[in-house]
């Protein structure tokens, strides 16, 4: 699971993309043009961009150089029908991690952005474990001890991101903010509400921790 901000000016091509990557499993934003999705980049943090070259008034390219000269290291996939030796390496300077030329296939596509989320720090490790739970977020799997333990895709992916940060606090709206899409509607109560199915199917009361006015943290080992 990652979050995605997809960045396309062309409506249909952007629904193709979108609906390919939620299949995949991944959380995905979408923004048409290149001041949209500055405004994106500004307020919600993503694991993973995917951007067209030639927007609207704020180029793709400008998006990027922004976001480099901000010290934002998110990985960046570059799309554009600029195909010249030239347009790759200057866009590929500019910071992009990698460059795929229009027009495409999703499965290629696809395929470069697992690559770019496997060099990552943030999707560096394959399987994280903490204590006596494993989560594989390849094929989506939970354990505890050698039983599978059955979460909901929401459940998953809040797992997922306590377990990429253990012993961090957060609070309701941040936790909103990472792992939801930004014009989901979803109230801190349904938070309190996860935690707790989470802390349930994990059999495990104290394994994500109330910090009083605060937030919460998961506490990898305790037991």
């Amino acid at each position: 699971m990652a979050k995605i901000l997809l960045v396309e000016d062309e409506r249909d091509l952007a629904k193709q993309l979108e609906d390919w990557f939620k299949r995949e499993q991944h959380t995905i934003e979408v923004a048409y043009s290149g001041n949209e999705a500055l405004s994106h980049l500004q307020s919600s943090k993503y694991d993973l961009v995917i951007l067209d070259w030639m927007l609207p008034h704020v180029s793709g390219l400008e998006v990027l150089q922004q976001m480099r000269s901000r010290n934002n290291r998110t990985p960046v996939i570059m799309l554009t029908a600029k195909d010249s030796e030239d347009d790759k390496e200057k866009g590929l300077d500019s910071g992009a991690d990698d460059y795929v030329t229009k027009p495409f296939s999703l499965r290629e596509l696809s395929a470069r952005t697992r690559a770019a989320l496997r060099r990552s720090s943030q999707a560096a490790k394959t399987v994280l474990t903490a204590g006596d739970v494993e989560l594989d977020p390849i094929s989506r799997t939970v354990t505890r001890g050698s039983v599978e333990v059955h979460l909901e895709p929401r459940e998953f992916n809040l797992l997922e991101f306590f377990m990429r940060h253990p012993q961090q606090v957060f609070s309701a709206d941040a936790l909103i903010d990472r792992v939801w899409p930004s014009d989901t509607l979803i109230s801190t109560d349904a938070i309190r509400t996860y935690i707790k199915i989470l802390r349930k199917k994990l059999d495990n009361e104290k394994s994500i921790q109330n910090v009083r006015g605060v937030g919460y943290k998961f506490e990898p080992d305790t037991q």
